[in-house]
């Protein structure tokens, strides 16, 4: 039947249900028991003969000698048996005509346990809650097209179990990383999402306009790190925060454009002390979400258990294309020529070297740290006292891609104002994805701020750990409308 068709139909039902003194949409539920909590006390409820009453969607009907064997799913699936004695010939000739799968309705009766053992509720009366239009795609096969999947994502996740459950796990993710934050004497902070600069990372971000104060904003492109690290100057030794993010960039299996990140920053500590903390926050989601901390991803085999790797920028880029990225004069476009690796013409060294590191991080398994990045591709991290050619920041690799990255917090006015000016000057040869300077932010500097470290994680680590896509990790991914 045509979808317009079985609409009518159902339409016509609700009529039916009027007629008969039963409204097709009311405010309230009589629901005394969600039906985990009746299947919980199913014995003791069927012992003492006491009446309840449960809510659900219809999700299958089966006739059975003249009677109904109905599955109704809350979160949890439940099963009631309609007879036409125990309903009475009315209420069961409605019920009959009036319900179909898709609707959620309310149940109520005794339990009882079926001959095969399945506790179920004996129907001694119902009502409609909420009539659906539309019929629900088949349970078993649910919706096989990725693109009607994300554009009805309520569908996908009322059919596919394990999508419900992931939720559920993502929900955990993030709580189990702020609960280890709070328990640490963090304090959680709320920062501006639209900016009049964006910072604390290097990405095109996204424009709007805002007619109140007539210019235009950026949404942020980073959880704060800038406003983060002006409370680190106002005395507030830990912040975090877990909030959306904006990056008007590519789409891919590890990229998307608005997305949650974490980002935290700690006073009086270093990326040394960080890299130790890291490794215990990740193990610690590992077993509080997971209960492992082995996991198959992208075909790699990690396990957060084992002792982290420590890689060297510099020695593997040398290694691998016998030039070194700490020389600013090497010619790296040739190298990647040679390569037939593809970049845009006129890119810096900054964004060759990175074009160039990427063939490499593929290959890396993890879990381990990045270090020794030159100074020229982090305008935010202190330098490294030992080499003041590389920076104190870290990457987590894990799979072959970088799952977070900290590092010792800049805190010279100085050296961050001209670490700025480059970034400008990449700005004005065409990189729009080079920094913003902010002169805001470097005044603030100048009144002293303590030598720290931040660090930041997407929701990236959620999908790796998930085994799937970011996209597919997320709830409700970005569609392009019809």
């Amino acid at each position: 039947m045509a979808l317009e068709d079985i609409r009518n139909e159902r339409l016509a039902k609700i009529d039916r249900l009027e007629e008969a003194g039963m409204a097709a949409y009311p405010a309230r539920t009589l629901r005394t028991h969600a039906i985990d909590d009746f299947l919980e006390n199913h014995g003791t409820l069927e012992a003492n003969n006491e009446q309840v009453t449960i809510a659900g969607r219809v999700l299958a009907m089966r006739e059975h000698g003249g009677s109904l064997f109905v599955d109704l799913f809350d979160g949890v699936k439940g099963q009631c048996f309609v007879q036409r004695e125990k309903l009475g010939e009315a209420a069961y000739d409605l019920f009959a005509r009036a319900v179909d799968t898709g609707d959620i309705i309310e149940v109520s009766g005794m339990a009882f346990t079926t001959k095969r053992g399945m506790p179920s509720l004996d129907a001694t009366g119902w009502r409609m809650l909420a009539k659906s239009l539309l019929p629900l795609p088949d349970e078993w096969f649910g919706i096989k097209d990725e693109d009607e999947r994300f554009r009805k994502r309520y569908l996908d996740i009322l059919l596919t179990k394990d999508l419900a459950e992931r939720i559920k796990r993502r929900s955990k993710f993030w709580n189990v990383i702020r609960s280890y934050l709070l328990e640490r004497d963090f304090i959680e902070v709320e920062t501006p999402v639209l900016e009049t600069t964006t910072g604390g990372a290097e990405a095109r971000p996204f424009v709007t306009h805002h007619n109140a104060l007539d210019m235009d904003v950026y949404l942020r492109i980073s959880a704060g790190e800038l406003w983060q690290k002006r409370l680190l100057i106002a005395g507030l030794p830990k912040v975090f925060e877990i909030g959306r993010i904006f990056r008007n960039e590519g789409m891919s299996a590890e990229h998307a454009q608005d997305y949650t990140q974490l980002e935290f920053y700690e006073a009086w500590s270093d990326y040394e002390a960080g890299m130790r903390m890291i490794t215990d926050l990740y193990r610690t989601i590992a077993d509080r979400v997971y209960g492992t901390r082995a996991f198959s991803i992208k075909g790699f085999d990690i396990d957060l258990d084992k002792e982290w790797q420590t890689y060297d920028y510099c020695a593997l880029m040398q290694e691998e294309y016998d030039l070194d990225p700490l020389d600013e004069r090497a010619d790296w476009a040739s190298a990647l020529k040679k390569r037939d690796i593809p970049f845009e013409k006129g890119a810096g060294i900054g964004r060759l070297v990175d074009i160039a590191w990427k063939q490499i991080r593929k290959t890396v398994a993890g879990p381990g740290f990045l270090i020794n990045v030159p100074v020229y591709l982090e305008p935010l991290a202190k330098k490294s006292e030992k080499d003041p050619r590389v920076v104190e920041r870290f990457q987590v690799m894990m799979a072959g891609s970088e799952i977070g990255k900290g590092f010792s917090e800049l805190n010279d006015p100085i050296d961050q104002e001209e670490r700025f000016g480059r970034q400008q000057k990449l700005r004005e040869a065409g990189d729009e994805e080079a920094q913003m300077p902010d002169a805001e932010f470097v005044e603030a500097l100048e009144y002293g701020m303590p030598p720290a470290f931040g660090f930041g994680v997407s929701e990236r680590l959620f999908s790796f750990l998930e085994g799937v896509s970011i996209r597919e990790g997320q709830i409700f991914p970005l569609m392009r409308p019809r």
